[in-house]
């Protein structure tokens, strides 16, 4: 989690209160319990470390295709990503802790997920574009 937040936004666990988490220390605090590193994770979004640093950070916000991306990568809703409400993440010591092999596993199949998302989406956009111009040569 974002580290220069400060323990008010803390409880006695140091999971972040829903109430002052941000959009930053719900991202930190997702890609965490994902065992994603901010390297790891950028590259699989395709962005730099230091954009993902300055998300955690709330210096900088991502666009919503990369909103998309992430909320799929590290298994939450994107609601709960935006605003704290939704799908998010286990809070610390509620489970075993996965072996790192299952951790990448399911990583890796969250991305799948969110790329199989997003093709899908772009063959709706060509579909549709070729209905429009099918139709205009009727």
């Amino acid at each position: 989690m974002a580290s220069n937040k400060g323990d008010k936004m803390t409880d006695d666990s140091g999971w972040f209160s829903e109430e002052a988490a941000t959009f930053g220390d719900r991202l930190a605090g997702a890609r965490e319990a994902a065992g994603l590193t901010q390297k790891a994770l950028a590259s699989r979004i395709g962005v730099r470390s230091s954009t993902i640093l300055g998300w955690e950070n709330d210096i900088k916000e991502p666009r919503a295709n990369r909103l998309q991306m992430l909320s799929g990568i590290l298994g939450v809703s994107l609601s709960w990503l935006l605003t704290g409400e939704g799908d998010g993440p286990e809070g610390p010591d509620e489970e075993k802790p996965l072996s790192a092999d299952l951790s990448d596993l399911l990583t890796q199949m969250r991305a799948l997920r969110t790329e199989i998302k997003q093709k899908g989406d772009k063959l709706g956009q060509l579909e549709k574009r070729l209905r429009i111009i099918l139709k205009d040569r009727v």
